[in-house]
């Protein structure tokens, strides 16, 4: 592999630190070197620094000429379901029209619609939709990204997701417990089927599992079975919680250790303070909020309490039709106050300790993934300022650049 330099970059800015999440005062903690440059060797950075300290004698590198760009790490989506079939227009019309998510769901439609055009597609079609899902990531700054099942909820639809993400290069979670289909008589009836058949092989191609703990698919007792046994099969652990409801999710996630608990949108003060006092990371999903009209997480209390956070799209086709970090970026700063230095942090560095690679990617550091996203302005800043505008000029990932706007 050719190595790469980036060079005269107007501003390069990457989260404080060598490793793990931030939080706290911490999590403003973003270093902004003026005039800068990158060397990539292999899929590796090797240094980072000011224009005055590029080494000499380089040799045969490839560059690209960063003068009046700015360069933050590869964003991190840790939080989709970027694997279906189909779509959910007709829904989003209804919904425009006045259905609710909740409406919608107990009519057949919501999930259920999708799980049905999902386990039709095949896993041929999965494979090719989640290798364009990621394409349209990648083109708004995503390197990498987690990916769910769920949308199955059989054996071989629920495995062929996962394949299919990990084919795309996607991080794959078991969202095994995502809801019932409707085969089954209630919820503990399809955990049976879903731990005995499913679980064993789900466990080899997944990293994570997660359970949907709400009303109407899965409660705090029936996400305990499913998460420990996920726990036992050697799976870490994630929880859609509190989205609707607060139901339990934000104590169990706490009692299992699991790696996060995502939505919040029903959080109150008890749950941002029982977050902020352990190691589990509120995950926020603004996009989602914004889409069903939901209030948005309490993403200022979390931080102002200290709790560990991170910014996702949850990427679907029902609730959060959004591939985009950036705009997810920037409804953080304007609908949750974050400040902007928080949202790079969330949607980087926290975002990868979510995933199991804090130590990996994330930063713009020696040693790290060389994942680097060059902005069409000269301060990193504009991610968010430019609401969903097409800020995203080059995408270099592993030392190769992926993507390169044209226009």
């Amino acid at each position: 592999m050719t190595d790469l330099l980036v060079r005269d970059l107007a501003q390069l800015a990457t989260p404080a630190g060598t490793g793990g999440p931030l939080r706290g005062s911490e999590l403003r903690a973003v270093e902004v070197t003026e005039a800068a440059f990158v060397l990539c060797r292999d899929d590796r950075i090797e240094a980072v620094g000011p224009m005055s300290a590029l080494p000499a004698g380089l040799g045969d590198v490839e560059e690209i000429d960063g003068r009046g760009l700015a360069a933050i790490p590869g964003l991190v989506d840790c939080h989709t379901h970027a694997c279906f079939g189909g779509d959910r227009v007709n829904e989003f019309s209804l919904r425009a029209g006045g259905a609710s998510y909740e409406e919608l769901h107990a009519a057949g439609g919501g999930i259920l619609s999708t799980v049905r055009a999902t386990r039709a597609a095949g896993e041929e079609e999965l494979v090719s939709v989640t290798e364009l899902h990621r394409t349209w990531m990648r083109a708004h700054g995503t390197t990498t990204f987690e990916g769910k099942s769920g949308y199955g909820l059989d054996h071989d639809t629920e495995l062929a997701q996962l394949r299919a993400v990990r084919a795309a290069g996607g991080v794959p979670t078991w969202l095994g417990a995502h809801t019932v289909p409707p085969e089954y008589d209630g919820a503990d009836a399809y955990l049976d089927f879903a731990l005995a058949e499913v679980l064993p092989e789900a466990a080899v191609l997944a990293e994570a599992a997660d359970v949907f703990l709400e009303r109407g698919s899965f409660d705090a007792a029936q996400a305990r079975r499913y998460l420990e046994a996920c726990r036992d099969a050697g799976l870490a652990l994630r929880l859609h919680g509190d989205q609707f409801t607060e139901s339990g999710a934000i104590q169990l996630a706490i009692e299992l250790g699991a790696r996060s608990v995502d939505h919040l949108e029903a959080t109150g003060p008890d749950g941002v303070a029982q977050l902020a006092a352990s190691e589990v990371t509120g995950v926020l999903l603004p996009a989602s909020a914004l889409f069903l009209g939901r209030p948005m997480p309490p993403g200022r209390a979390l931080a102002d309490a200290g709790a560990l956070i991170a910014l996702a799209t949850d990427f679907n086709p029902g609730s959060a039709f959004c591939d985009s970090i950036p705009l997810v970026l920037s409804l953080a700063c304007t609908q949750m106050k974050l400040a902007l230095e928080e949202t790079l942090v969330a949607a980087t560095a926290n975002a990868a300790h979510v995933i199991g690679r804090a130590d990996r990617i994330g930063r713009l550091r020696a040693g790290f993934a060389a994942d680097i996203v060059l902005l069409d302005a000269s301060d990193w800043r504009h991610v968010a300022y430019h609401l969903a505008g097409d800020v995203v000029h080059t995408v270099v990932e592993g030392g190769a650049v992926a993507f390169r706007r044209t226009a």
